[in-house]
């Protein structure tokens, strides 16, 4: 999905002006600061004063701070936003496929629906994928065309510097899209829902840290020299999806690394929404747990239901920014912030909670914002 979200950041850049490239840079600081408060409080401190990691997933936070009010109720509002999410985004990537393959190729006469069901056939292997082992060698794969896809357009807009001019950025801004533009550029860096798991995962947790750091450090620099440099080549002809300003040729191209991306990302939040599905079960019935029939029924009901939504759903871009707006900025930054403010307070100092609470209140403007817009939008296509 953030590849998805890093084409349109020229787009971004045409609506914010010099401020996008501002709020490049500070999306990527406090996705990143985010991401590791939330990991904070997956540990706590024995008599001896050494980190131990007491819990396990976003879940295990999110009880840990409602327990006094209820158990389970934390983890159940977790687990539903989580779900909710993953599963809007896994019907992102069918519908983003449908109509890659729709523009791909115009002249087979099939609709954009029928393409849909075409990369759901190839999708349907995920029901046998079992650890993130494979669904990480997927993403490895998906990273490759995702350079490839940067550096065609990179590479072409070099060849257009003679139409570079700094004239084109935007000083004045239109407030609401300068909106759309904060969501692009915030939601291009988000990957919190995969932290826990991630972070349990690596051969070195201790390391995790400092890969944070670094991998939102070059993405930062990825992201910034991408925009800026197809902004520059395009200007106001820039485009929401900025392939579609290359040359049919190149067009074409990129619209295949797209699709393939698209269909490599698809693994990581189904294996992700599946896994909570799982915990959850194992907790109400034990015996059939890890069963290859649960594990095929589950796996597939989830298969089916992106399809069906993907299919039938009407105006699901809107759909998706106003689920997004919720669940998005609640992951990323409302409830990071909110857990690490509960489960530290004692240990923080005034910065760091002052720091917490900004997060916060950011955080709410922003999903009130996107809450607002898409609302608008819905009304203004019924």
């Amino acid at each position: 999905l953030q590849g998805l979200f890093v084409l349109g950041l020229p787009y971004a850049l045409l609506h914010s002006g010099y401020s996008g490239l501002l709020l490049i840079v500070l999306a990527a600081a406090l996705c990143c600061y985010t991401g590791t408060i939330l990991i904070a409080c997956l540990y706590e401190e024995n008599e001896d004063g050494q980190r131990i990691r007491v819990r396990d997933t976003y879940e295990d936070i999110a009880n840990a701070c409602c327990k006094k009010l209820s158990p389970n109720l934390g983890g159940i509002v977790v687990n539903v936003t989580q779900v909710l999410e993953l599963i809007m985004t896994c019907i992102l990537y069918l519908v983003v496929s449908g109509n890659l393959l729709s523009h791909s190729f115009p002249y087979v006469p099939v609709t954009e629906k029928t393409w849909s069901v075409i990369a759901f056939v190839t999708l349907l292997p995920c029901i046998f994928i079992r650890t993130l082992k494979i669904v990480s060698k997927l993403s490895q794969l998906c990273s490759f065309v995702h350079f490839i896809i940067i550096l065609v357009v990179i590479s072409y807009c070099l060849t257009q510097t003679h139409l570079w001019s700094w004239a084109k950025f935007r000083l004045s801004l239109e407030f609401e899209d300068f909106l759309v533009s904060v969501g692009v550029i915030i939601f291009s860096y988000t990957s919190q829902i995969f932290l826990p798991t991630l972070e349990g995962n690596m051969k070195n947790p201790g390391e995790f840290r400092c890969m944070l750091n670094w991998t939102h450090f070059f993405a930062c620099i990825l992201k910034t020299t991408f925009a800026l440099t197809a902004f520059l080549t395009w200007g106001e002809k820039t485009k929401e999806v900025i392939t579609d300003n290359l040359p049919s040729f190149l067009e074409t191209l990129v619209n295949v690394c797209l699709l393939t991306k698209a269909l490599l990302s698809y693994p990581l939040p189904f294996f992700a929404a599946t896994e909570i599905v799982y915990s959850c079960v194992s907790k109400s019935n034990h015996s059939n747990y890890r069963s290859p029939l649960l594990a095929l029924t589950v796996r597939g009901s989830f298969l089916l239901l992106t399809l069906l939504m993907a299919m039938f759903t009407p105006h699901f871009a809107l759909l998706m920014g106003l689920s997004g707006s919720v669940t998005g900025a609640a992951m990323t930054f409302l409830l990071p912030s909110l857990f690490h403010l509960k489960l530290k307070w004692q240990k923080l100092s005034f910065l760091e909670k002052c720091a917490d609470i900004s997060v916060f209140i950011l955080g709410f403007l922003c999903s009130l914002a996107g809450i607002v817009c898409s609302i608008k939008g819905l009304l203004e296509v019924f």
